[in-house]
This record gives structure tokens, C-alpha cells and sequence, in this order.
């Protein structure tokens, strides 16, 4: 069994995080990219490729051989440039802290460390995407050719709860709601306006009722911008959407009820954009490959979570999907964020383990 440097997986991950890789921040998404193309490098050998895009560039690297397996992340954070000021790269008490550590760079380490401890690799593909926090709209197709050619994606995400891989995912996607009125003098001729504040109050109830409990369908108002100042009646509100769904049906559903929303202000207009752009990532895409993981690490347990990654659209398209194989931590995408470091080692094994069962035998195709 390999022994793995827990203090070069930590070295790893302060470097990737203390770069700071804000989605659309091109110039550090670029030193990003370069630096995780060296790291690979140093750990794999070969040459990485960077897929540039007007998001920032991908991270591309192939083992040589005829790949079976794809290793999935991205290198772009939720965190706006600066947070390492205030939220400097620390590892106390067995715990790392730093933006964007668990979701998802020590993932990524991981990882490397596992592969780097294999004889062979060259049935192994890796891809890092730029723009996964925001959507995945410029590596989709990307991602999906690779998953493709690879015919088994091994996602990096973070793990569940305890360490729980995710083997099912709700399709997830944004709404933003425009609400246009007219303005006019909140005191001299409030009758004069069409207040788009009024308009949005009664859009937020509606939509606000477009979820189902039972059938596992959120959709839920997240934030709102309606005004400029107090004495103005409103023109104009934006009301952002966030809609989670456990099947196809209901993203059909949810679709169409955002689209139906009516005004209810005489006067008012509303437009309504945005989808639900990752189907759902049913447990079944994971029927496959949960069980060599259970094998390689006996106990682990697997469940569906209300989240998505870029492991909803290569599950839609047919590919076997397991999720959740990054850090043990929590927090994702708040000041809370972190990794348990005495766990590294053994997901970079799980890994490791994964990957070198399906060079032998790849599940389903025998």
C-alpha cells in the first residue's frame, strides 16, 4: 500500500489556493491553470494541454493509452480576489482552512498524489474546467466529449457528509425574474408609477410556491434588487431563482411555471430567463462504479444529494458517474470552508484504487 507525504499534499493545496481563481477572473484563472499544469506535470509526467475559452483557460491532461476512466474537477473558486487576505491559508488542529480548499483544490491534490503512487496511468484522462461555479456553459461540450471517450468519470467534488461519495445529484440551474415598471415622485405622484417593487413582491409568492416537497423540486427566491432611492416609486426589480429537481419531469414542470409568470401591477412587464441547464444525475449513472469503491474502501457509504457538478451532464448523456471522491471537510462556498488533513491521504488511495480497477476491468463491459 502506498505511503503518501501528507505535508507535500498540504504544500500542494496552499499553493493552488493562495493563487486565488475567482470565476471569469481571466488573469487568475490563466496563473491558475499554468500552475496546476506544472503541478501535474511534476506528479505524471507528460505534457498538459490548456483549453483556452472565453471563461478562462481548461486544464487538459492524457495518460497516452486508450483512456477509461476521467478524473473531473475545475480550478475556479466561488471567492472574490482578496478573500486570502482575510481568509489566509491555515492548517490548525488537523484542520486546513483557506477559500476554495474543499471545493475543490485539495480534491484535485488528492488526486494527484493517488495517481502519482501507480504504475500505470495511461489508461487515465484529467480535465479541470474553468467555469464550473458559474455554470459550466463554456466546458460542457468539452466535458462531455471526454466522458465520452473515456466511458467512466470519476468526479472530485467534495465528499457527503463523513465522507459519503455522492452517487445521485438534483438537476440545479438559475432563474432571474426582470420586473419592469415606471418611475415617478413617490410623494408628488406615486399614482404616476408603476412600482416594480409591488410587482416583485408578488412574483417572489408565486414563485415561491412552484416547489414540491414530495416530489423533491426546490425553487426557491434567493435575492432581490428593486430601486434606487426613497423617494422614487421603483422601475425596475431582478429577482434571482435558484430550482433544484430530483427528475425530468419536474424540470419540464419547473420550466414551464417560470416561463407562465404574470404580471400582477397594471402596466408591468415581466420577463423571465434562465433554466435549469444541469439535468438531473440519477443514482443509477453510479451503479457501476459505487461498488468498486466499496471495494477498494469497504464501508463507505453513498447517497443523492440536492447539489450539482459537472457530473449531472456527463450522467445525462449516459456515462457512468461517481461523485463526491474529493476532500472530507465542509463549509463549501462560506468563510466555514474545510478539510479534515488526516483524511487526505486515504481519499487519494480511494482514488488511486478506483482508477487502477478500471485499467483491468472496466465495469458494465465485459
Amino acid at each position: 500500500m502506498a505511503e503518501y507525504d501528507l505535508d507535500a499534499m498540504i504544500a500542494d493545496v496552499k499553493t493552488l489556493v493562495e493563487i486565488e481563481s475567482p470565476s471569469y477572473d481571466l488573469p487568475q484563472l490563466q496563473k491558475s491553470a499554468e500552475i496546476l499544469v506544472a503541478m501535474i506535470e511534476r506528479h505524471l509526467g507528460g505534457k498538459c494541454e490548456l483549453v483556452q475559452s472565453s471563461a478562462g483557460p481548461h486544464v487538459h491532461w492524457m495518460g497516452g493509452g486508450d483512456p477509461t476512466v476521467l478524473l473531473l474537477g475545475h480550478h475556479d473558486t466561488v471567492f472574490p480576489m482578496g478573500t486570502l487576505d482575510r481568509l489566509p491559508f491555515a492548517v490548525a488542529d488537523g484542520v486546513m482552512t483557506g477559500p476554495g480548499c474543499f471545493d475543490m483544490l485539495a480534491g484535485i491534490v488528492q488526486a494527484l498524489h493517488g495517481l502519482a503512487a501507480l504504475d500505470d496511468t495511461s489508461h487515465v484522462e484529467l480535465l479541470f474546467s474553468a467555469d464550473e461555479e458559474v455554470g459550466s456553459l463554456h466546458s460542457r461540450a468539452l466535458v462531455e466529449e471526454r466522458a465520452r471517450a473515456c466511458g467512466n468519470v470519476l468526479v472530485l467534488e467534495p465528499s457527503a457528509v463523513d465522507g459519503a461519495l455522492k452517487t445521485g445529484r438534483k438537476g440545479c440551474g438559475t432563474f432571474e425574474v426582470i420586473i419592469t415598471g415606471r418611475a415617478s415622485h413617490a410623494g408628488l405622484e406615486p399614482e404616476a408609477g408603476i412600482n416594480a417593487l409591488v410587482e416583485a413582491s408578488h412574483q417572489v409568492l408565486a414563485i415561491n410556491q412552484i416547489g414540491d416537497a414530495v416530489a423533491g423540486t426546490t425553487v426557491t427566491p434567493t435575492v432581490a434588487n428593486v430601486g434606487t432611492t426613497d423617494n422614487v416609486v421603483p422601475a425596475e426589480g431582478r429577482i434571482k431563482v435558484d430550482a433544484r429537481v430530483e427528475s425530468a419531469d419536474e424540470r419540464v414542470r419547473v420550466e414551464a411555471a417560470m416561463a407562465a409568470l404574470t404580471a400582477h401591477v397594471e402596466g408591468a412587464k415581466v420577463e423571465v430567463l434562465g433554466q435549469i441547464n444541469r439535468p438531473p444525475m440519477p443514482e443509477s449513472a453510479s451503479a457501476t462504479l459505487f461498488p468498486v469503491a466499496q471495494q477498494v474502501s469497504p464501508g463507505i457509504e453513498g447517497f443523492a444529494v440536492g447539489g450539482g457538478s459537472d457530473g449531472n451532464f456527463t450522467a445525462a448523456i449516459g456515462v457512468a458517474t461517481l461523485d463526491g471522491l474529493g476532500a472530507v471537510g465542509g463549509g463549501a462556498h462560506a468563510d466555514t470552508e474545510h478539510v479534515i488533513v488526516a483524511t487526505m491521504p486515504e481519499r487519494a488511495r480511494l482514488v488511486a484504487g478506483i482508477v487502477a480497477a478500471l485499467g483491468h476491468s472496466v465495469p458494465g463491459t465485459d
